[in-house]
């Protein structure tokens, strides 16, 4: 497990160059859209657009751009008509692969998958062919590096009373692992996993604890993991990039673990 937190590391520097293009605002927009038109354009009793919203402003998606997306969602404004479909395969190792997309052109964003998947040594399978091997769960990023926000100018939070505070916040509210940060490094992070009643109930103790939050989403978690090496680990890598540049795609979901060796020569 230490071998796929180090490489959402890796994706977090690679998220900070997306957010730059703009990549993760739309996505996000797309989310905001489908919640909307799907179950209302209402937070309160919408509990989907609940989670697309706050998944944007963790992306520091400005407040105007969501309103805006809502109304698209509710039909006060004009805007394309987005439908959820997902899709599942192999990749390099015989690793599972779900793929969460939102389109307008299913045969376009099929064709676009079978393209990557094939460029890379992967395969798009049926439906239901992986999905057994992961569960849904709610899934919480907690950077290590936190601030007292009273005195902005103040030290970070040390890591041990900031260990605390989250295992107390987040297990007392339902959560049922935490994956600590890497040692030896100065950014890392907590991955807070809760069942999926308990993922808003946890998110809301870690914010009422002053906690921030990097991340948070209903995730695709595997029950089971395939260890990756050498040329199969850099193609799978290459593919999951490749599916999760596409712009239909929203998310990528992968059962794989790599150990620290492979890390390291990862750029980890």
């Amino acid at each position: 497990m230490a071998g796929h937190s180090k490489w959402h590391n890796i994706k977090h520097r690679k998220a900070a160059v997306d957010k730059k293009r703009g990549k993760i605002w739309t996505k996000c927009a797309k989310a905001i859209i489908v919640a909307a038109k799907t179950g209302g354009p209402d937070p309160a009793s919408n509990l989907s657009l609940r989670y697309a919203i706050d998944e944007a402003r963790y992306a520091n998606m400005p407040r105007d751009t969501i309103e805006r997306a809502i109304k698209k969602g509710a039909g006060e404004l004009g805007g394309d008509n987005y439908e959820p479909v997902r899709y599942e395969g192999y990749g390099p190792g015989g690793v599972a692969i779900i793929v969460d997309a939102l389109t307008d052109n299913r045969t376009r964003t099929v064709g676009d998958l079978r393209l990557a998947f094939g460029k890379y040594g992967g395969n798009l399978g049926n439906s239901g062919c992986v999905g057994y091997m992961f569960e849904a769960k709610g899934q919480i990023i907690v950077s290590t590096i936190q601030h007292d926000e009273s005195d902005r100018k103040a030290k970070p939070i040390p890591r041990g009373e900031l260990s605390e505070k989250i295992m107390e916040a987040a297990i007392n509210a339902g959560a049922d692992d935490i994956e600590e940060p890497e040692t030896g490094e100065e950014e890392s992070q907590w991955t807070i996993l809760t069942p999926v009643p308990a993922f808003q109930p946890v998110k809301e103790a870690l914010e009422a604890a002053k906690i921030k939050i990097a991340e948070a989403q209903i995730a695709m978690v595997p029950t089971m993991r395939t260890q990756v090496r050498g040329e199969d680990a850099k193609r799978l890598l290459a593919l999951i990039d490749a599916v999760e540049d596409l712009d239909d795609v929203q998310k990528v979901w992968a059962n794989f673990d790599l150990d620290e060796s492979e890390v390291a020569a990862l750029g980890g």
